[in-house]
């Protein structure tokens, strides 16, 4: 052999050996994927970049369902992926919502259900997996080969409505997140984030079916474990069909039947901003005593000059709200 293929042979040698030794490193790669909300084209496109990354486990960090169009769909495709390739399963508070619909016996149309509607009108579309739903774990924890663990939990450790956000003090993150692990991975409030405190890192993953940052993409979380680093945190954002899920709000049912604080859900989506909690800031008390009727209460909000933007088909126009028409 000339030492010029010598040469050539070496380098090719070391270019099939370098990746190897990276994957090798390697020991653990998990993906987080948190508040899905019944919308299936943001599913489809975080499961097709999960799949490509090829991690060792995917954790569903909880509200699958509700708050969206296709809850049934999204449900049904996430426990076919646990089946065929062992996902792993987080209750989050809409799986709450939805269980508590299922418990309620007085279904009269007041105030008070028609605040929860678009709930119970999740419920009639799953009510065969209440009690899947049910035996839901509340955490899932992966440890890796040095015995730090990576804990994921839809809130915190108090409630899984009790959410991390950028302005939550170091102090109220400890206890949060007590016992503290390595990693405490979270989702609830639809706005990723990365911080530490002390020795652990906290990562908000965001959410697949509606983030709440401004950025319309949807968000999930990278995990790797390497013997030389450790744990490292990434959150990925992604496009997808924003058109299609529109589409769904109307095909579904959902912007119809599951009551007038769907019409918010829509704007939220498109806004890529939480409107419920401005909603109930304002209106709540006066819906559910009577003063007010919902319908009305979310004219009211949409009228917002800053959501007048984000209004028009498949819901309600600015026309509508000073028409009084749907």
């Amino acid at each position: 052999m000339t030492p010029f293929v010598r040469s050539l042979s070496k380098t090719a040698v070391l270019a099939r050996l370098r990746p190897l030794s990276i994957r090798q490193d390697i020991y653990v790669k998990v993906a987080v994927i948190s508040d899905i909300h019944g919308n299936v084209p943001a599913l489809e496109s975080v499961t097709a970049d999960i799949d490509q990354w090829q991690p060792d486990s995917v954790i569903v960090d909880g509200d699958i369902i509700n708050r969206g169009p296709l809850s049934r769909d999204c449900l049904e495709f996430v426990l076919a992926r646990q089946k065929s390739d062992d996902w792993r399963i987080v209750r989050g508070n809409h799986e709450d919502y939805v269980l508590e619909c299922a418990a309620a016996e007085d279904t009269a149309v007041d105030p008070a259900f028609e605040v929860r509607q678009f709930a119970h009108w999740t419920y009639l579309q799953v009510a065969e997996y209440v009690p899947l739903l049910a035996n839901l774990p509340e955490q899932h924890s992966v440890c890796a080969p040095d015995g730090t663990e990576l804990r994921v939990m839809h809130g915190s450790m108090r409630d899984n409505r009790d959410g991390v956000y950028p302005q939550t003090t170091d102090a109220e993150l400890r206890e949060q997140i007590a016992p503290a692990p390595k990693v405490f991975v979270t989702g609830h409030t639809h706005r990723p984030l990365i911080r530490q405190v002390d020795a652990t890192t906290i990562v908000n993953v965001g959410s697949v079916g509606a983030p709440f940052d401004g950025d319309r993409q949807l968000s999930y979380g990278r995990f790797t474990w390497t013997t030389r680093l450790g744990w490292q945190s990434e959150v990925v954002r992604l496009p997808y069909d924003y058109e299609q899920v529109e589409q769904d709000y109307k095909t579904s049912g959902f912007l119809d039947e599951a009551g007038p604080l769907a019409q918010l859900m829509l704007v939220e989506l498109r806004r890529a901003g939480g409107l419920v909690y401005r909603w109930a800031g304002q209106y709540q008390e006066a819906v559910l005593t009577g003063e007010i009727s919902l319908e009305e209460s979310v004219r009211a909000v949409l009228d917002d000059d800053d959501l007048r933007p984000f209004l028009g088909a498949p819901g309600w126009s600015a026309a509508s709200l000073v028409n009084g028409t749907k």
